[in-house]
């Protein structure tokens, strides 16, 4: 159900059809985000479900991995075919991946 940062990281260079959905708050966006994420707070998941596509491949990520292991499973248990978490979120990211990206 997790993917973690090293693997996500293959498939946005390998340039593979995902949909990234950040499920963190609007102000936490601003601060630091993936290019190409799609924002949908968990608060809102529900609401929002049909602006998604249930047979992509989709990776959910938030801050620390918490919300977006929550949004994983809910998304699962609603039809979405392939959906992981990113383990550590945006801020493993930004440790592993991309130390330039602010932290907070």
């Amino acid at each position: 159900m997790e993917i973690d940062v090293g693997e996500l990281r293959e498939a946005l260079d390998a340039g593979r059809d995902l949909q990234l959905v950040d499920v963190r708050e609007g102000w936490e966006q601003t601060l630091v985000r993936l290019p190409g994420a799609f924002l949908i707070p968990l608060g809102e998941l529900e609401k929002r479900l049909p602006e998604l596509d249930r047979e992509r491949y989709t990776v959910v990520y938030c801050h620390h991995g918490i919300r977006s292991l929550h949004a994983a499973l809910a998304l699962a248990s609603r039809g979405f075919r392939d959906v992981r978490s990113l383990r550590g979120g945006i801020d493993r990211w930004a440790q592993e991946i991309d130390p330039s990206l602010p932290r907070y």
